[in-house]
């Protein structure tokens, strides 16, 4: 497919914010049933894992409430 110079081709992703949050949103739930799981199986590696997911989790959604455009 060709385009004109200077015509601007807008892609579709079929990507929403909405779709994004709820998916961060789950991933805040598993990371702290990884940290749950992690501690009390005694596995440190999937607690440290999951405290990072939730740290992360929630470091986008403060953006996404306060700073998202």
């Amino acid at each position: 497919m060709r385009y004109r110079v200077g015509e601007e081709v807008l892609a579709k992703t079929g990507v929403y914010e909405g779709m994004l949050v709820a998916t961060v949103i789950i991933g805040l739930l598993m990371g702290i049933g990884f940290v749950i799981g992690g501690w009390r199986g005694r596995q440190y590696w999937l607690a440290i894992w999951g405290g990072g997911l939730v740290i992360a989790s929630l470091v986008y959604l403060t953006w996404a409430a306060f700073f998202a455009p």
